[in-house]
């Protein structure tokens, strides 16, 4: 969606755009950038391949792509990536999906050579974003980034106040980020995206991994962050993790259409998919109990 900023809201809000051409501003003592770049060249893929140890990857990565939000006063980043989020995929190794037409998936990588799919060819990944408490320049996310996850985030009861996101509030920055992308052989569609919006009371964000195997399955993994600002205080952040999973022969018995191009908007087929996982955390800053 198309965000146009009111000069005089960013600076009522007391935010401020980010120098140099980068995108993004500092508010409330957090620097949020969004970086977006072309997809990796056969040099770089190569790389990332030795470095993940697998020849099988996504049509598209854009691995200098990211999004990026710092807390000034105590060095905490929250960042996400394509590397690390293909580092989850490779761990968690889920079995391939089983697809009727099987045949032609066996020829997906060259004609007349059988392919066998043994590891999980939709890219699935257990991500929910990376984390570093930054004492020295910032956590390299262009070439090849170190996966970490050193922050402390803490399981509780607490939940995203999702109402409260509604209230109108004026949208001082906006922006979506797509990590990888792959389209399955025209048979579906694997996607993550980070999407950030934020606003003069808080930030929010929506990291998500969307999985449509036509016919077959489709997979919806999102990520919610939320932070609260306070004055004077330490800010108040919140991630809600929710994976839900259906497969198409499941729905159609609940009366939900059967084919593909009724599930083209991920919004509106999560509504519709049973929930596997949920949890929510707390993160802790440094400093802070």
């Amino acid at each position: 969606m198309e965000i146009v900023v009111d000069e005089n809201n960013l600076k009522a809000a007391g935010a401020q755009p980010l120098e140099d051409g980068r995108c993004g501003l500092r508010i409330n003592e957090w620097e949020i950038e969004s970086r977006k770049r072309s997809i990796l060249n056969s040099s770089s893929l190569l790389e990332w391949e030795q470095k993940l140890g697998t020849s099988h990857m996504p049509e598209m990565i854009f691995g200098n792509s990211s999004l990026i939000l710092k807390h000034l006063s105590t060095g905490t980043v929250i960042h996400f990536n394509a590397f690390d989020a293909l580092s989850g995929w490779k761990k968690e190794a889920l079995p391939p999906v089983e697809v009727p037409a099987a045949a032609k998936w066996k020829f997906r990588s060259k004609p007349f050579q059988q392919v066998i799919l043994d590891y999980d060819y939709t890219f699935t990944t257990p991500y929910c974003g990376s984390g570093t408490i930054e004492t020295h320049p910032e956590p390299e996310i262009g070439g090849v980034p170190k996966e970490t996850d050193s922050l402390h985030w803490e399981d509780c009861k607490e939940e995203i106040d999702l109402v409260a996101l509604t209230v109108k509030e004026p949208i001082l920055f906006y922006d979506e980020v797509i990590l990888y992308e792959d389209e399955l052989a025209d048979n579906g569609v694997s996607l993550l995206t980070v999407k950030v919006r934020v606003m003069p009371s808080c930030w929010f964000l929506l990291l998500r991994f969307w999985l449509r195997v036509d016919g077959v399955l489709m997979r919806l993994r999102d990520t919610r962050i939320h932070c609260v600002f306070r004055d004077n205080e330490s800010p108040i952040i919140l991630r809600e993790t929710c994976w839900r999973e259906g497969s198409f022969d499941a729905l159609s018995s609940k009366g939900y259409p059967s084919d593909a191009a009724s599930y083209n908007d991920p919004s509106i087929v999560g509504q519709r998919l049973p929930v596997v996982m949920r949890k929510t955390q707390k993160l802790v800053l440094p400093g802070h109990p």
